[in-house]
């Protein structure tokens, strides 16, 4: 740096897909991302940000991986091999090769194949939506691979009506976590914990199949076997039920579907359930006295539980046994869940779904690779738009999906900000800029602070916005009019209302970037459910059997369903203190094999030890992992994080090659990550 050059600190958020959307403070040359940590702006996050965000976002910016200029595909698919070209040719090569295809075979032939990379309104879902719409593309239903299980669980039981904010757990005097790994992918609502403790006495319970720190940390463990928290939950309404616990005041009120869902639960036992759980007679017995004690409980569901067949079902058991109990009503007691609902968002006025044409499908993003793969859908996809998604490090049958790219018949455009595992399998890459080189708007789904930041530093290279890249498609493809001309400004200004009384007046591109805006209820109160925001059900109350699950899968109520294990050891994948998903999964502290953690029963019958090189593998793939024994997790269980790249295996493969994705969740068709059955042995020397 030169002595002219001025470091000053800027405001910035955190996009990535993490329910917290820290603020951020940035140090900056004017060039470069020098520095990143967090800020007092948002007032739920204050200041504190994760490891991975502060330390790794320097070299995401800038580190060699870095895609700075278009390219195009000079040799053979995945091999790396790209050319540079103006940004002039890459649009051209697109329009060529599209065009084309919507002639063959009518523009559903044309997917986009995106998820959840940067979260912000625009660059997660505006113009590219506008643009994939207006060309008549293929719909994709994104919901499946990852939250939307949790989602539809959530609306079923209380419609679009925000949950519980995570702060108000600090006036619980019980947290029930399930399912949620707290220090690692919801790091704030620790601090929640910590100052329900300090201020109430606040006891906690923690349901999960891993000792995580949050679960050493708390007064009962629960450690469950994977995808059996229905069963759970549905014994212990019937006990409750049994011994006189249900709050009937508050059920005659707000509750609807009450005999429907009792009549299932009352065919579980608590000595069921606990066989089925793995869990002994004494932990439950301690959960129901520790749950009948409390006056406030705060229950969080993660996404862990929706990542089993049975995913949808134990998500809303858990929710149900606070409506029967009457945990509702009042600070410190409810679901934490969906506060993003609080939030006036106008999605369609974003989006423009009107211009998409009468008759278009929907796929599901979990069936995309087999669609490519076997043409089993009329018409075929042959071009896919790859973009905000490392989709081959996050799918499940990871290896199904790099044949799917694969196939030469198929035009795949790519546009990211680092060249992936995924970016290997396009024919021309768009370089896409970071959040810190483009101004954007910040929702949150899991705290509702409405939040704006500004670009700290220019466009690296010749990296442009998402929305700038779908601008100059659009007019490649010969879209014009207002819609596809929009400013990320005006953009910004058709994702909120700026109607809404809790912006005060302010247009949402203008809103201060030192300060995040509280999502209240409209009346200006904090948000209780069945206090100051009501259920959004048909019934306006909360309901526990929904007749849109009956009539889409069969779900009324919950209920439980086994999985056969094919192989002798489960496998689960949830997040890691490394990564965000996939993002990340290049920094220095993702390279080299993941750690596979594993009991020292399991591990001594297979002569495993401490360290050694293993490999596990299942019908579908093999993997090459470090052991770590471990009695954090329970025999015949075991763990490894999930969003690793392909470099970090001997076999060119992540565990989640293992993973099927043709097994569904109960509800919503969703991916079974943790449905995952496998064998596993040390490498030989």
């Amino acid at each position: 740096m030169s002595s002219q050059e001025t470091v000053t600190t800027k405001p910035s958020i955190c996009p990535l897909d993490c329910p917290d959307t820290c603020s951020l403070s940035v140090e900056t040359d004017g060039h470069r991302v020098l520095k990143v940590r967090g800020s007092e702006a948002n007032p739920y996050t204050a200041g504190v940000i994760c490891k991975k965000v502060s330390s790794s976002y320097p070299d995401f910016v800038h580190g060699e991986r870095r895609l700075t200029t278009p390219l195009r595909r000079t040799g053979p698919r995945g091999s790396g091999e790209y050319c540079p070209v103006s940004w002039e040719e890459a649009l051209d090569l697109v329009y060529e090769r599209v065009v084309p295809v919507i002639g063959t075979y009518g523009p559903q032939a044309v997917v986009p194949l995106n998820y959840a990379g940067p979260h912000g309104q625009i660059a997660g879902g505006s113009m590219d939506r506008r643009f994939f719409h207006k060309l008549g593309a293929s719909l994709v239903d994104r919901g499946p691979l990852c939250g939307g299980v949790r989602g539809a669980a959530y609306t079923s039981v209380f419609g679009a009506a925000p949950g519980m904010p995570p702060e108000q757990a600090r006036h619980a005097d019980l947290i029930v976590v399930v399912g949620n790994n707290v220090t690692v992918s919801n790091l704030h609502f620790a601090r929640a914990i910590k100052a329900a403790r300090q201020e109430n006495g606040a006891l906690s319970i923690v349901i999960d199949p891993k000792r995580t720190k949050i679960a050493a940390q708390a007064d009962l463990f629960l450690q469950i076997k994977p995808g059996t928290d229905v069963v759970l939950f549905l014994a212990l309404a019937a006990e409750l039920e049994r011994r006189g616990a249900f709050d009937q005041a508050f059920i005659d009120q707000w509750v609807e579907g009450v005999y429907a869902y009792m009549e299932e639960a009352r065919k579980i036992s608590l000595a069921e359930a606990c066989d089925v759980c793995g869990l002994s007679m004494a932990e439950v017995e301690r959960f129901i006295e520790l749950y009948t004690a409390a006056g406030r409980v705060a229950l969080s569901v993660g996404n862990g539980p929706e990542r089993g067949h049975s995913g949808g079902s134990s998500i809303r058991s858990a929710m149900a046994l606070q409506a029967l109990t009457g945990q509702f009503g009042r600070l410190g007691a409810g679901v934490f869940a969906k506060p993003g609902f609080a939030f006036p968002a106008t999605p369609a006025k974003l989006q423009r779904p009107d211009l998409v044409p009468e008759g278009t499908r929907t796929l599901n993003i979990v069936d995309i690779p087999r669609h490519l793969l076997t043409d089993d859908i009329d018409p075929p996809i042959r071009a896919v738009f790859l973009y905000n998604h490392n989709a081959v490090c996050t799918h499940p049958d990871q290896n199904r999906l790099r044949t799917a790219l694969s196939r030469e018949e198929i035009f795949i455009v790519g546009c990211d900000v680092e060249m992936n595992d995924s970016m290997a399998f396009a024919d021309v890459i768009l370089p896409a800029a970071t959040h810190f080189e483009y101004d954007d708007i910040y929702s949150a789904y899991g705290q509702a602070y409405l939040q704006r930041a500004e670009a700290v530093i220019p466009p690296v290279g010749q990296a442009l916005p998402n929305s700038e890249i779908f601008r100059r498609l659009a007019a490649r493809f010969g879209f014009d009019g207002p819609m596809f001309k929009a400013s990320d400004a005006e953009l910004m200004d058709d994702a909120f209302d700026p109607a809404d009384p809790r912006l005060a007046g302010q247009r949402p591109s203008q809103l201060p970037l030192d300060g995040a805006l509280a999502m209240t209820s409209n009346g200006g109160e904090e948000l209780i459910m069945c206090e100051s925001v009501v259920p959004a059900t048909a019934s306006g109350k909360i309901e526990l059997f929904s007749q849109d699950l009956e009539t889409q899968f069969g779900y009324g109520v919950p209920r439980y369903e086994a999985v056969p294990a094919t192989y002798p050891l489960a496998l689960i994948s949830p997040s890691s203190s490394k990564r965000t998903n996939a993002t990340f999964g290049g920094q220095a502290e993702s390279r080299g094999p993941e750690r596979l953690e594993i009991h020292a029963l399991d591990a001594a019958a297979r002569g495993i030890e401490q360290g050694d090189r293993v490999t596990i593998w299942n019908d579908l793939g093999k993997v090459t992992l470090i052991a770590e024994i471990s009695d954090d997790v329970q025999p015949g269980v075991l763990y490894s994080a999930k969003g690793t790249w392909l470099g970090t295996s001997e076999t060119g493969q992540t565990v989640n090659a293992l993973i099927s994705a043709d097994l569904k969740t109960d509800i919503m068709d969703g991916a079974c990550y943790n449905d995952t059955y496998v064998e596993v042995a040390a490498c030989s020397v």
